[in-house]
């Protein structure tokens, strides 16, 4: 297994494609992505326009605002919890000769609702 270290913002989508790609040493096969954390997801996006990050992260903070008054996690992050919840906390991914193989749009996004912090992914090449 292999870790991939992402340094985050606040809230944000980070493109981790090349980080990906930079560990998979020629590999052709399935590449799967986790990330141990419950406040931060991964994702498979457009990568082209960074409007499509804004906007996503804006319909996320409608359907999980930060503060709603039914939240009783004393820690105040019950919205990242919520967001991770519906962009999931894994990848299965192709690749080929060390490239993944997405559409020509699609990067990959470790999506962060409860930064910044030093987050860790996980690589399994399979």
């Amino acid at each position: 297994m292999r870790t991939i270290q992402v340094a985050t913002p606040r809230e944000g989508l980070v493109n981790i494609t090349r980080l990906v790609e930079g560990v998979l040493e020629g590999h052709t096969g399935l590449v799967y992505l986790f990330v141990p954390h419950t406040t931060c997801g991964l994702t498979v996006q457009e990568g082209a326009d960074p409007h499509v990050a804004h906007d996503l992260l804006a319909r996320l903070e409608e359907l999980a605002p930060k503060l709603h008054p039914k939240d009783r996690h004393a820690e105040g992050n019950s919205h990242a919890h919520l967001k991770t919840l519906l962009t999931g906390v894994h990848l299965l991914l192709p690749a080929e000769r060390g490239r993944l193989k997405l559409g020509r749009w699609q990067q990959v996004f470790l999506a962060e609702f409860d930064g910044p912090r030093m987050r860790e992914v996980w690589v399994r090449l399979l």
